[in-house]
């Protein structure tokens, strides 16, 4: 849409996603936009660390959107650094909120680019409740489930009016509102900070832990190229912390587990430890690059009774 707008080139630089093509394509149309989920510019910036591709020629790149997941800000400090894409601004929304409901601008302070999903779009509602009871709203800074609200709600799911009933819930006034299933805040200024999908919360012991500030934290050891945090099953503690690890291309073995529950202990509180650590070569993806954390789960449970991740 913004092409049309503003007369620019899109290009595509392959049927479906390949992070060689889309560094080569930068390079040789001098691009100045990118745009990607995560994991997408996760893989660019291995290729790059790797030495595969050039780190010269991106010159020209400057903004584009980092959307469909929660983004670490590890990763957009990397994304600044890396690729210059220093006005990289980050949306947030639904494909039931049709699509974006927030997003930082190229003139927010620094940090809330980097922490934040920036503030609401115009003409649009949001509000944080508690994930238990969702008619009692929160207050500034408190963590609960972000509903939103407005024109671009969606009519409901296809032929599905029970799954739509779950989700699209209207208030005391009538006004419906959509429950995203996403954990967040907001600050006094409106900047929304989204900290995970509530079913993927980590209950270890009665604490909420939340996978998003172990993957951070871990995305910033040198030895590690993506990481995805998932809680597994634990006689103790109810659930403990997992992290799948994946290691620099032609640097396997080359840190240990005990290294990266040092790194974690070092940096974060002694129950986001991982007490599992999985190294693999990738993860279970949907087809717009999103991590299937259910699988990973499965995947973990497999690994455990293998006798796996401990060492």
């Amino acid at each position: 849409m913004a092409t049309a707008t503003h007369g620019s080139s899109i290009i595509f630089p392959t049927e479906s996603f390949s992070p060689l093509e889309t560094l080569l394509s930068i390079q040789e149309h001098r691009a100045t936009a990118l745009y990607g989920v995560p994991t997408m510019f996760v893989a660019e910036l291995e290729l790059l660390s790797s030495g595969q591709i050039s780190t010269s020629g991106f010159q020209n790149l400057r903004t584009g959107i980092a959307a469909g997941s929660s983004i670490p800000a590890e990763l957009m400090r990397k994304l600044h650094k890396t690729l210059n894409l220093t006005e990289l601004t980050i949306c947030y929304g639904m494909t039931e909120t049709s699509p974006v409901s927030a997003m930082t601008t190229t003139t927010d302070p620094m940090e809330k680019r980097i922490e934040t999903v920036g503030k609401l779009m115009p003409h649009v509602k949001a509000k944080v409740v508690d994930p238990s009871d969702w008619t009692r709203v929160l207050n500034v800074g408190e963590k609960g489930e972000l509903a939103v609200s407005g024109y671009l709600l969606m009519k409901g799911y296809w032929g599905d009016e029970k799954r739509t009933s779950e989700v699209l819930v209207p208030d005391d006034n009538g006004e419906l509102w959509m429950h995203t299933g996403d954990e967040a805040s907001m600050d006094e200024e409106g900047y929304i900070k989204i900290t995970g999908r509530i079913k993927d919360l980590i209950i270890r012991g009665g604490e909420n832990i939340h996978p998003l500030e172990v993957e951070n934290c871990l995305f910033a050891h040198p030895g590690v190229a993506e990481v995805s945090v998932v809680g597994l099953p634990d006689e103790r503690y109810g659930e403990c912390v997992a992290a799948f690890v994946v290691g620099h291309e032609g640097e396997a073995g080359k840190v240990s587990n005990a290294e990266i529950r040092a790194w974690v202990k070092e940096k974060l509180s002694h129950h986001l430890v991982p007490k599992y650590v999985f190294w693999v070569d990738g993860y279970p993806k949907t087809a717009s690059g999103k991590i299937q954390k259910f699988k990973l789960k499965e995947q973990g449970i497999q690994l455990i009774r293998e006798g796996r991740g401990l060492e």
